[in-house]
């Protein structure tokens, strides 16, 4: 009975010892990870993702590093610009592990070694430059930093892959300062806005006015044009009309009794005229021989012949 308990507690310790020696043999690399592998402390090489032997007792895991792009936040710190004023500058850097041997014996911790490099190389950076061009320049700022970052951390299997500056603050005395700038600026732009609007509106109404007053001229030009071939018009109208009346006239007279109607017209004017010239004034005209009447009228008609 002792010797059967004996048997079963030699094959249940067997068993528990190789399957601690399955355990430690057989080891599964999840993606994107690396494992570091020390033979008796040494390195010895580095597990790729998947299923990987080692030996037990005499292999160990001693690093396990992940090969994802890893985010790191960089603690606020404060920097003096090239104008010597103060600004709290707050980072966030990205990073990967590109060789699991360096980054487990190059730096005993590169994570804090990256975060001090790029807080001085930060300070570096920011004091070299002025407070408003800190603002202006956050990508040179950014690409200065990675490439003075990577150019040590290769050192330590790490490549930086980026860095971004989440926020400038510079204090509140240059804060109402800098309010202040931004708004006299601004209305130094509304008021060069204003005033060339005034004298765009001024070259607007100078332009309007000098073409309604071409048009008003050309208008007059055209209206005087027309009125004076209007009048030429009526002046060789009322020529022709006369010369066509004269010539009836002349007509009618060398007609046959055209002498007598003649005479008998004139002295009907004559009588005519004589009579509204003694009403129409306080005196009467009486003529120096009332009883010539018949010679004024010979007299007239001998003019009338004459101009025939």
């Amino acid at each position: 009975m002792l010797i059967m308990f004996s048997f079963g507690t030699v094959a249940l310790v067997i068993f528990i010892i190789a399957l601690v020696f399955v355990i430690k043999t057989i080891n599964v690399v999840p993606q994107q990870h690396a494992w570091v592998v020390e033979r008796l402390g040494k390195y010895h090489a580095t597990l790729a993702p998947g299923l990987n032997i080692v030996v037990p007792f005499i292999d160990r895991i001693a690093y396990k590093h992940s090969l994802k792009e890893i985010p790191l936040d960089v603690p606020p710190q404060v920097c003096i610009t090239r104008d010597n004023t103060q600004l709290q500058v707050d980072g966030i850097l990205y990073f990967q592990v590109t060789d699991a041997m360096r980054a487990s014996y190059g730096s005993s911790n590169f994570i804090t070694a990256i975060t001090q490099l790029a807080q001085t190389t930060l300070r570096s950076v920011i004091g070299k430059m002025e407070l408003d061009k800190t603002f202006e320049e956050r990508d040179h700022i950014n690409t200065t930093i990675v490439n003075a970052i990577d150019e040590s951390a290769a050192n330590w299997g790490v490549k930086v892959l980026r860095y971004e500056i989440k926020d400038l603050t510079p204090p509140a005395e240059i804060l109402h300062a800098m309010q202040r700038q931004i708004t006299a600026e601004r209305e130094k732009r509304a008021l060069i806005a204003a005033s060339e609007g005034r004298r765009q509106e001024a070259i607007n109404i100078a332009s309007g006015e000098r073409e309604a007053a071409i048009a008003r001229s050309e208008g007059e030009k055209q209206a005087a044009i027309n009125r004076a071939q209007g009048e030429a018009t009526a002046i060789v109208a009322l020529a022709d009309a006369s010369a066509t009346a004269l010539r009836q006239v002349g007509d009618a007279i060398r007609s046959p009794g055209g002498a007598d109607a003649v005479n008998l017209r004139v002295a009907e004017e004559y009588v005519h005229a004589f009579g509204n010239l003694a009403k129409t004034n306080n005196s009467i005209i009486v003529p120096a021989d009332l009883g010539n009447m018949s010679g004024l009228i010979a007299s007239a008609l001998q003019i009338v012949k004459a101009e025939r």
